[in-house]
């Protein structure tokens, strides 16, 4: 194996650990319940929404920090961080200190995740870019592939705590294997300190706008709790959007959404995962609630749609280095759509094979277009030394619409009294997500049909 080849495996793999643990524990969601009984549903969530909002907040400093201090020595740090705080979540003996690990395990996962695809950017050519966020995209599929049978298998043979212990080997395996093969690089323009309070401030923002939207069914939508949920969200966001016009490093730079490719991807992206995150934790929800599928066979039966967009990835970065962005986003986010409302179809009998399979494989086949190709889409015209902090903004606009997604599906869900109820509630779910895919769909009509590449300079005489 060639030193560049070791590289992006080692790089793709912090991203994998990153996004293992979004679609891990969302596998886990019924077991953790079974263990806090005295929570609800809405309070579990928090389980997902935080790790989902410190991410959205932090993505875009991490970046900025590793353009400044160094990609490989920030990577490595943020790996040996998840390590540790994975084990905090694995040891922790209430719901609310399982949060505040999550919370820490978050800020690991923000350096890792923009970072690890700025070490993987400069080792293709500008043309093969989108292949090389195809393989990048390939690894985020993969644990959307691994993670719902892995968790589902760790909850079947011991528990819960146990999908936090597997990031362990792993991440120590990342870190010996970095430590030989990556090397260092950083914009060497970059000076200051990114804006810390305004990620703090978005994190809030955020945070009260998932708070409002979680709790607005048992709240009633029209009380002072909800309303003041909404209004502070609202003004903090509006403050960080102000303080991105002012800080020299600021939280979203005004410059790079001034780029239209950037601009119009990043919002397809926040879109379409929007319902893509609201689906893993519906499946999972619907799997275990209405055909009563044990935590193993629910994870189990959600495999075929990651496992296909693993294998979509790397292809589809390749036809969109060749044919244009458009042309692999938009079919990818209306085949996700027509996924969706396939699984809309499963009754209250269990249906694997006529209905869930269909639904699976056309979901994959989906997100493997989409997906990776709204990430390559977004850092097109991006210079090298900038991969880091466009690709957290990028990641940063993903993880919101997780936030949304999550939130907006517990919304939608509840608590559910029937069987007949948890089955029109999972329809209503999935029509939301499918929604979602075709407004991303739409946006990315926006983009232009075919990237076009610099003429090279000419050479003087």
């Amino acid at each position: 194996m060639s030193r560049r080849t070791a590289a992006i495996l080692v790089a793709c793999g912090g991203a994998y650990l990153a996004f293992l643990d979004t679609t891990i524990v969302n596998t886990s969601f019924p077991d953790i319940a079974a263990s806090f009984p005295e929570a609800t549903r809405s309070d579990l969530s928090w389980i997902l929404d935080a790790y989902f909002i410190v991410v959205a907040a932090l993505l875009v400093p991490a970046g900025a920090l590793g353009d400044r201090l160094g990609r490989k020595r920030l990577f490595l740090g943020g790996v040996i961080a998840f390590v540790l705080t994975s084990l905090v979540c694995a040891v922790a003996p209430t719901w609310e200190l399982l949060v505040a690990g999550r919370v820490l395990q978050a800020i690991a996962a923000a350096v890792m995740v923009p970072v690890s695809l700025a070490l993987v950017l400069p080792l293709f050519a500008l043309e093969r870019r989108a292949t090389g966020v195809g393989l990048w995209g390939a690894a985020a599929a993969l644990a959307a592939a691994s993670g719902p049978p892995l968790g589902g298998l760790l909850v079947e043979v011991a528990d819960w705590r146990w999908i936090f212990l597997v990031n362990l080997p792993l991440g120590l395996l990342a870190v010996a294997a970095g430590r030989r093969v990556l090397d260092e690089s950083r914009d060497e323009a970059a000076t200051g300190l990114p804006d810390l309070p305004g990620s703090a401030l978005s994190a809030f923002g955020l945070g009260a706008l998932a708070l409002g939207i979680v709790e607005g069914p048992s709240w009633g939508w029209g009380s002072p709790e909800v309303v003041g949920c909404f209004a502070a969200a609202a003004v903090l966001l509006a403050i960080v959007a102000r303080r991105c016009t002012r800080h020299p490093r600021p939280v979203v730079d005004p410059s790079l959404m001034a780029i239209a490719s950037f601009r119009r991807a990043n919002v397809g992206n926040l879109l379409f995962s929007m319902g893509f995150f609201s689906a893993i934790l519906g499946n999972i929800l619907f799997l275990t609630s209405v055909w009563r599928y044990s935590v193993l066979d629910a994870g189990l039966a959600t495999v075929p749609g990651p496992l296909l967009a693993a294998f979509v990835a790397g292809p589809a970065g390749r036809l969109a280095d060749r044919f244009g962005h458009r042309a692999v986003i938009v079919p990818g986010a209306l085949i996700y759509a027509a996924a969706l409302l396939v699984l809309r179809g499963a009754g209250l009998e269990p249906d694997y094979v006529g209905t869930w399979l269909p639904g699976m494989l056309l979901a994959g086949l989906g997100i493997g277009l989409a997906y990776p190709a709204l990430g390559s889409a977004a850092v097109s015209e991006i210079e090298p030394e900038r991969f880091a902090t466009a690709g957290a903004v990028n990641g940063a606009f993903r993880q919101i619409g997780a936030v949304l997604g999550t939130a907006i599906l517990v919304a939608i869900v509840g608590e559910p009294a029937t069987l007949a109820a948890a089955e029109a509630v999972a329809g209503e779910a999935y029509v939301f997500g499918a929604i979602a895919s075709v407004a991303a769909a739409a946006v990315a009509l926006a983009l232009p049909r075919r990237r076009a590449l610099a003429a090279p300079a000419p050479v003087p005489a």
